[in-house]
């Protein structure tokens, strides 16, 4: 360990490479509430993508594991390093590289964070839309799980926002792919190979990333229900309405209540509204120009009303923004209240309802208590569960999953696999689908040091 410790100073210097009690607790965890925390060997903050390549060569030549490290705000594990392994912290690689108006792009390393990107590209009028839950979270760590979030039903997820990346493989190699325009035919698509693959392929140390103009004006509008049922079958109605909302997400009375009290907000619903209410639906509505914004929501204020919403609130400028701050933090409320786990499962917008009624006769049968939100709009349903019982908790989840999966949906709509939903992964996932991504990692990272016990064995 000594030798290596050499070796990593050697190409950080001391005072970026921590071993030993100079390592902080924050290292050890993310944000996901079963993961078990675990501190590295050694922490090392490369400032350029050349330290990183440096750093992957060493940790190959004395096959020593790699993790890398964001802002720590994943749910799934991701970022956990091994005991005996190197995470790579991205904190001081956090630069805003460029904001390319005439080919609306920015050009970022992977420590900066969502908050920092949106400060700048406001400077231009632009904006990028996504936006998982957490303004902290690194652009680094957005793309390792493809963060999704409530603007998913408008502009998609990390996905559909990155257009070309500067990645470290497992060899030490660095590569450059796509670039400054949207669309290419010339051989496979490695962007998209990396996104999402939670550190396992290459280690992202730049991103270029598409932007869009910036809505000058927004509108929310909350309708509570009597039931979920009801919200679910008028979403195809808003989608085909034309309109292109931001957000249409549900939340459930007990969710609302939390996420309320959470953030000590009052909407000034009615009680004898809160007292029927089984579930609410929020849509946002946003637009360049005041008056077509209007028109926008007295349509949508109205297709709503006409679908059996018990009533439409157009919620002031600030509540409105204040909700939406609040159900972005419903991890929080989950995690406050005492939530044992949470599930983002994603099933076709169709198929919630189905969905939704075998979760509850699910969590009847076995004890447990389960509350939701989620984002209607794109079928991403997030769950957290209450089951104090291990043994208990994982045969629900395991019985959710196998029921989403039969309704042509997918374990984890935007947090990523991990450790943590890694057992349900590769006991549900098809073989052959998992044996294609172990050699597809052997072929980007052939001696197995990136990341290792993520996603897969």
């Amino acid at each position: 360990m000594a030798d290596i410790g050499a070796a990593l100073r050697a190409i950080a210097g001391e005072q970026r490479v921590l071993t030993g009690d100079a390592i902080s607790e924050d290292y050890a965890h993310d944000e996901a509430l079963t993961a078990a925390r675990q501190l590295p060997a050694f922490v090392v903050q490369p400032v350029s993508t050349e330290e990183v390549a440096a750093v992957v060569r060493v940790a190959r030549e004395r096959g020593v594991p790699i993790t890398a490290r964001g802002s720590g705000t994943g749910l799934c594990g991701s970022c956990i390093p091994r005991a005996d392994g190197i995470l790579i912290s991205f904190e001081r690689m956090n630069a805003i590289l460029e904001i390319d108006p005439l080919n609306h792009v920015a050009v970022v390393q992977p420590g900066a964070t969502l908050d920092e990107l949106d400060k700048a590209t406001a400077e231009h009028g632009l904006v990028y839309p996504v936006y998982p839950g957490e303004n902290s979270a690194s652009l680094g760590g957005n793309v390792a799980t493809n963060a999704g979030g409530l603007r998913a039903v408008k502009y998609g997820v990390t996905r559909h926002q990155v257009l070309g990346l500067e990645a470290v493989l497992g060899t030490g190699e660095v590569i450059r792919t796509g670039g400054r325009f949207v669309k290419a035919t010339t051989g496979y698509d490695l962007t998209q190979i990396i996104i999402g693959s939670e550190g396992t392929l290459a280690l992202a140390t730049e991103a270029t990333l598409k932007l869009y103009p910036r809505p000058d004006h927004a509108t929310t509008l909350l309708a509570p229900f009597s039931t979920l049922d009801e919200i679910t079958a008028i979403v195809p109605a808003i989608i085909a309405s034309g309109v292109a909302p931001l957000i249409v997400e549900y939340i459930d009375f007990v969710s609302m209540n939390g996420i309320l009290t959470n953030a000590g907000l009052d909407l000034g619903i009615p009680q004898t509204i809160k007292e029927t209410a089984l579930a609410y639906l929020v849509v946002v509505l946003e637009d360049r120009r005041a008056d077509r914004l209007e028109e926008n929501v007295e349509e949508m204020a109205t297709l709503i009303a006409e679908r059996g919403s018990l009533d439409v609130y157009v919620l002031p400028p600030q509540a409105g923004m204040q909700l939406i701050h609040a159900r972005e933090r419903a991890f929080w409320a989950a995690k406050a209240a005492g939530a044992n786990d949470i599930i983002d499962m994603v099933v076709p917008r169709a198929a919630i309802p189905a969905y939704m009624a075998k979760v509850n006769e699910l969590a009847q049968a076995s004890e447990s208590f389960l509350t939701g939100c989620g984002h209607v709009g794109d079928g991403n349903v997030h769950l957290s569960v209450f089951q104090a019982d291990a043994g208990k908790r994982h045969a629900l989840i395991k019985s959710i999953f196998q029921a989403g999966m039969a309704l042509g949906g997918a374990i984890s709509g935007e947090h990523g696999i991990g450790t943590e939903k890694r057992p349900y992964y590769t006991e549900l996932e098809q073989p052959s689908k998992l044996e294609l991504m172990r050699r597809i990692k052997a072929a980007f990272d052939p001696d197995g040091i990136l990341n290792p016990g993520k996603i897969f064995d």
